[in-house]
């Protein structure tokens, strides 16, 4: 006799496969836009490299110093992505709208008080940053309130899986940045403060879209938000994810406070290429985050954390590859000049191979924030701190600085690889046997 579960199976197979398409599908949409998006954003250092080098080496600082100012607002699209995902009644709905506002506010909050921390340091960060005109960093601190804005309009466009909007977002702020950096360097000046004033009117206009897409948590009724049970499912969050954006963009900090000011545009254009190996595979991974919310929501299977980890490995080693054999391609295509080509193409193999690690670990760090696994979380913030006493200890070329990437980016693959594929420990209690 035939089993009911087995005359089932042709259909579940078919409901596998579909979810297969829909899945390569969706992270598809997402890889050309942020192809797109990412080509654009490659095109604005091909105006920016024009700049005297030590303008661009701050120029790149600021811009990973606004990715840092984001941290406290990191784990907001992952829980937004959550929630929106599990909001399939109308109450639900309603608690979303509330959350929503009470978060904006709250964070303008946070950002008022990181303002006045700047301006109260304003002169040492100046200082140690070799900015020489303070209007760069009052529109980097301008620019952090979308930092921390985003992540909010952006997690619920991902926990909703409207990802046709979430990827027009992505393409609006390339073209955004692009032709105010156009505007800004090529014709009205070629230093830093310029090029921040056009990744200002960019992220400006991208934050307007994003609040458009999610008019109806502006407007539609909202329930009054649990500021502490939302805390404790935020905080974790935050402090899982900030560590991948600690470790992404923390480096160009440290080179840009140890090293000569003539030199710190070099490694800026190797970086640059280095990160957009994790920016170029991230799209996976904001595919996977919904999914995986939604089946721990609903108890049911997904195979979206092993269609995320293969896709990105196996992009990430042929990125590396090209790195390896065609160092100087990405940065040609670019339009550096040749000095860069001279001196960061041999930094280039060295990114390829040592950003990969850390952009698998990403990608298991979302399926561990996704699934609430936090017993990983002071792990990760391990790593993250000796990481940072690291570069701040160990920092002789950017050879090494680079090598320091690699060697952190492998130990939290390794965390987060365990904490993802480790036995639940069982408490139930041990039969004993007959005596």
């Amino acid at each position: 006799m035939v089993s009911e579960g087995t005359q089932k199976t042709p259909e579940l197979s078919a409901g596998k496969q579909h979810g297969h398409l829909t899945f390569f599908r969706q992270s598809g949409w997402l890889m050309i836009a942020t192809t797109v998006g990412g080509a654009l954003m490659f095109a604005v250092h091909s105006i920016a490299q024009r700049m005297p080098k030590e303008e661009y080496g701050v120029f790149t600082t600021l811009l990973q110093i606004i990715s840092l100012m984001g941290i406290p607002a990191v784990g907001l699209q992952s829980v937004f992505a959550q929630q929106a995902a599990a909001a399939l009644t109308p109450q639900q709905e309603r608690e979303l709208a509330g959350t929503f506002r009470a978060v904006l506010r709250g964070t303008f909050l946070v950002w008022l008080l990181m303002a006045a921390l700047v301006w109260w340091w304003r002169q040492e960060i100046l200082t140690a940053l070799k900015i020489s005109n303070p209007a760069a960093l009052w529109l980097a601190v301008a620019v952090g309130l979308i930092a921390l804005w985003r992540p909010v309009t952006q997690g619920v466009l991902q926990g909703r899986q409207n990802f046709l909007w979430l990827g027009n977002i992505m393409i609006a702020d390339g073209i955004g940045r692009f032709s105010a950096v156009c505007l800004t360097v090529g014709l009205l000046a070629n230093y830093a403060a310029g090029a921040i004033a056009a990744v200002l009117v960019g992220v400006v206009a991208v934050g307007l879209v994003g609040f458009w897409r999610c008019a109806d948590c502006l407007r539609g009724p909202g329930e009054p938000m649990d500021w502490s049970g939302w805390l404790r499912r935020v905080t974790p969050l935050t402090l899982g994810m900030g560590v991948s954006i600690f470790m992404l963009s923390a480096d160009m900090v440290f080179v840009q406070r140890f090293f000569s000011k003539d030199q710190t545009g070099y490694y800026a254009a190797a970086g640059m290429i280095g990160r957009a190996l994790v920016y170029f595979t991230a799209p996976v991974a904001q595919v996977m985050f919904p999914k995986l919310a939604r089946s721990a929501a609903t108890g049911e299977k997904s195979n979206a954390l092993f269609l995320a980890v293969g896709f990105t490995a196996l992009a990430g080693v042929c990125a590396a590859i090209v790195c390896t054999f065609l160092p100087k391609l990405p940065l040609q295509i670019v339009r550096y000049d040749a000095s860069y080509l001279e001196i960061s193409g041999p930094l280039i193999p060295w990114f390829g191979w040592c950003m990969l690690p850390l952009t698998l670990a990403t990608v298991l760090l979302n399926n561990l924030m996704a699934t609430s696994q936090f017993r990983a979380v002071p792990w990760l913030i391990a790593v993250a701190a000796g990481y940072g006493l690291t570069l701040y200890f160990r920092h002789d070329s950017f050879i090494q600085v680079i090598q320091t990437i690699g060697v952190f980016g492998l130990l939290l693959l390794a965390v987060t690889a365990w904490f993802t594929w480790r036995r639940p420990v069982t408490t139930a209690a041990t039969p004993t046997k007959p005596q």
